[in-house]
């Protein structure tokens, strides 16, 4: 990753973005929108979790029957290649990371990124601190239950890190968000 310019007077404000999948350009020109007014240049810093080859096999085993998986779980488990759906679950974050630089890229936003494997939360506190980042913004599915106990992303994020925190739903734009069709809607500072 490489550091953003700064411009004559040395101000740049950084935003780190912390998405859990591939940005549309519908939500890369709302991320964008945010920002427009400021006078200083802004600099997304996208963060990508690594997708989670333990869930993605649990959900695979989740789909065979019981009778599979109980007459025979080292027959099934021989049938899983965990190397190869750990690449995979490389190459899909990578190319999923890539995808949404290149929608930020295209509303004109100056956008670097990386996938990141370490806890997300852990991985946002970090990427704040090392850019020292005026916001972050964490761009989820709808996570009902989560968000009701508290132990969402944005949750977690607004008790470990000092600046404001903006939660906004993917695939949703902000009048579907304010008037909560199916979700809880936009979560503020």
């Amino acid at each position: 990753m490489s550091e953003t310019s700064p411009t004559p007077n040395g101000e740049t404000y950084h935003v780190v973005l912390l998405v859990e999948q591939e940005l549309t350009a519908a939500d890369a020109a709302q991320v964008r929108s945010l920002h427009e007014g400021l006078d200083e240049p802004v600099a997304y810093h996208v963060l990508m979790p690594l997708e989670d080859a333990a869930a993605r096999i649990e959900s695979a085993m989740g789909s065979l029957s019981a009778g599979e998986v109980l007459t025979s779980p080292t027959i099934a488990m021989n049938d899983v290649d965990l190397e190869a759906v750990r690449k995979d679950c490389q190459e899909r974050s990578a190319a999923d990371l890539q995808a949404t630089l290149e929608a930020l890229r295209a509303t004109g936003a100056t956008a670097e990124g990386r996938v990141c494997g370490e806890p997300p939360i852990d991985a946002l506190a970090a990427e704040v601190a090392r850019v020292d980042a005026r916001e972050a913004i964490i761009l989820t599915r709808s996570h009902v239950v989560a968000e009701f106990f508290h132990v969402d992303w944005t949750s977690k994020a607004r008790r470990k890190i000092g600046v404001p925190v903006l939660h906004l739903l993917e695939h949703e734009n902000f009048d579907e968000q304010a008037e909560g069709y199916g979700s809880e809607g936009v979560t503020g500072f």
